[in-house]
Parts: C-alpha cells; sequence; structure tokens
C-alpha cells in the first residue's frame, strides 16, 4: 500500500542512516583519540579499571623516584667504604714494612700513614647525597635503620601500602660522632688498645696461698702485642710510652703513630699489635662495604622490577582502553559505503512517494 502520510520506507532507511552516522561517530572518535574507552560512558567498568591502574602507575612513578634516590645514596656510601678499604690494604702494607725499619725509617712512613688517615676522614665526610651520610653519624642517637620507598601495593580491597627497603648501618659506621670514647663503636673511631691479658695461674705446693686462675685473654693491640712479645722473649710488662703519643688514651685507625717507635723487642711488639689490630679493621671495613654491596643490589633489582612492572600496569591498561587501529580504520571504510549505500536507499524511498502523482495526472 502507498500512502501519502507514512512513507514507511523512508523511515526504516532514515532510521538505518542514523544508526550508521552515530557508529561512524563512534569510530571517528576511536581513530582520532586511539582509545576505545574514553570515558565512563564507554564501558564503566573498564573506565573504573583503567583509572586506578593509572593512578597506581602514577605512584610507582613516584616510587622510582624515591628508589633512585635512595639508590644515589648507597652508591656514595658504597663507593667511600669501598675506597676506604683499600687504604686500609695499604695502612696494613706500609706497616708491614716498617716492621724492617729503624725509628727513622718508622717516622717516614708515617708521614705516608698521615696522608692515609686524613685521605680516611675525607672518605666519610664526604659520602654524602642529599644530606644524609650513612658513613659518619651518632650511633647513639642517629637513625641506624633507614627506609628507602620499595613499591606501592593495592590488596584485593584497594587499599594502598607502600613497601619499605631497610638498611642496617650498625656495622657500616666509619666515623661515630658519639664523643664517649667507651661507646664509641666507628670502624674508624672505635678505640683498639684493648688489654694485655694474663696468663693462667697454677698451684705451687711450694707457695702457701697460691691460687689457680684461669688465663685472661688479651684484647686489641695490647693483647697481640702482650702475645708477640712473649714470642719474642720479652719480659715484664709492656711499655706503650712511644706508642701513645700527646697524652692520648686511645688508638684508633685515624690517630695512631710509629714515629716513635725504636727498633726493641717491646716497640716491635707493639707494632705487630697495631698491625693486627689495623687488619681486623680492615676486615671490618670489607664486611661494610658487603652490606652496603647488598643493599645496592637489593635497590637495583628493585628498581628493575618497577620499571617492569609499570610497563605491565601501562599494557594492561592498553588491553582494555586502546582501541585496535587496523580493525577502526577497516570499520571506518565498511561504515562509509553503508553510508553512501543508506543515502541512496533513503532516496529511493522519497522518490516513491513523488512517483504517485503520475497516477493522478
Amino acid at each position: 500500500m502507498s500512502s501519502l502520510l507514512t512513507n514507511s520506507a523512508a523511515m526504516v532507511a532514515l532510521s538505518n542512516l542514523r544508526s550508521i552516522n552515530n557508529d561512524m561517530a563512534m569510530t571517528q572518535n576511536r581513530i582520532s583519540t586511539g582509545m576505545r574507552v574514553n570515558d565512563a560512558s564507554d564501558n564503566a567498568a573498564y573506565w573504573s579499571i583503567a583509572t586506578t591502574m593509572r593512578s597506581d602507575n602514577s605512584a610507582l612513578g613516584a616510587v622510582k623516584d624515591g628508589i633512585g634516590l635512595g639508590k644515589a645514596t648507597v652508591d656514595i656510601a658504597f663507593t667511600a667504604a669501598s675506597k676506604s678499604q683499600e687504604i686500609m690494604e695499604q695502612m696494613v702494607a706500609k706497616l708491614t714494612s716498617a716492621t724492617t725499619q729503624s725509628q727513622d725509617g718508622r717516622a717516614k712512613i708515617q708521614q705516608d700513614l698521615n696522608a692515609l688517615q686524613d685521605q680516611l676522614r675525607t672518605n666519610a665526610s664526604s659520602a654524602v647525597f642529599n644530606g644524609d651520610n650513612w658513613l659518619s653519624l651518632d650511633k647513639q642517637n642517629d637513625n641506624l635503620n633507614p627506609e628507602i620507598t620499595g613499591s606501592f601495593t593495592r590488596d584485593n580491597a584497594g587499599n594502598a601500602t607502600l613497601e619499605k627497603i631497610e638498611v642496617d648501618l650498625s656495622a657500616v659506621v666509619l666515623v661515630d660522632l658519639d664523643g664517649d670514647t667507651a661507646r664509641n663503636s666507628g670502624i674508624l673511631t672505635s678505640d683498639g688498645l684493648g688489654a694485655a691479658g694474663t696468663p693462667a695461674v697454677v698451684d705451687d705446693p711450694a707457695t702457701p696461698g697460691d691460687e689457680t686462675a684461669a688465663a685472661v685473654p688479651g684484647t686489641g693491640v695490647m693483647g697481640a702485642a702482650a702475645a708477640a712479645f712473649a714470642k719474642n722473649g720479652g719480659t715484664g710488662a709492656l711499655d706503650t710510652a712511644n706508642l701513645l703519643l700527646d697524652g692520648e688514651a686511645t688508638i684508633t685507625v685515624l690517630n695512631f703513630d710509629i714515629s716513635q717507635l725504636q727498633d726493641t723487642t717491646n716497640d716491635n711488639a707493639l707494632l705487630e699489635g697495631l698491625i693486627s689490630f689495623i687488619d681486623t679493621k680492615g676486615k671490618e671495613m670489607t664486611d661494610a662495604a658487603t652490606t652496603l654491596g647488598s643493599a645496592k643490589m637489593r635497590i637495583d633489582m628493585q628498581l628493575e622490577f618497577v620499571n617492569t612492572l609499570t610497563d605491565a600496569v601501562d599494557r594492561g591498561i592498553g588491553q582494555l582502553v586502546d582501541a585496535d587501529m587496523n580493525a577502526e580504520s577497516t570499520r571506518l571504510q565498511a561504515l562509509q559505503t553503508q553510508q553512501q549505500l543508506g543515502i541512496q536507499a533513503l532516496s529511493i524511498a522519497n522518490t516513491g512517494s513523488q512517483n504517485i502523482l503520475s497516477l493522478f495526472r
């Protein structure tokens, strides 16, 4: 039936053309933005997930900055500790060479040792980044467990937390700023004088009242020196007058002086004890560098992980909201063809109404 009031064919053609135009507008929007989910109206669930993931990625970007800051601090401390360990090796070598020298030769060697001591001070005081110095601290009052931002995580309930990487500096500090020599435990500033110890006392039947006493082991410079003194045939007590200069009551890596040690059994034993002490401190320095090296490796691994995680999150977001440009370009061409056909169909439908006029001529 043909009707002048209702053109059903034109209405169908117009509806189809309107649908094609809407699809074409959506496809053109995806091509221009590169996204198939541009806002919540496109896909509320995917848009919500992608928005949260973008927020997490922004937080991970801040985490990377924090890790980079911590990495720089650890790198500087590690470099200073490693260089200081090399200096300790040089000290042991120079002290060893001094065992065959006279007092004059030892005084000349001490000039080199003074330079090494000054360099150790410089290494410890210069290991600063962003105001933090992990090698020069007051171990009684300063924080010995600094934390570095490690990662950003979100649990199933949506709660966000920051993971931390803790570095233990208790055995890393080279210069303890605590002025109490009894408490000072810095590798370079702790007192190493120690005590000579005493030999065991055994009951002597010929000596009434004699009591048995266990041997007291020696410690520090004095302990090693006492052992060397006895081994080399020395008798009596050790005299530290030539080792403790200028009224010093302690011996540290930074203040020892061998310039007054003479070529005697007593002073040679003191030199051997000093070598043992410096060698022990060198091992502590090696342990400190190892601790920092392990922390450096851990931070490097975490930084690499965060970088990889950021890339994975970006890929995940892309899977949810990015448009497939190959598919969209093909779809656009198809819609353009459909649009042209829809226009022709609408034109044909409108022509049908005009043809009715010919019946009244």
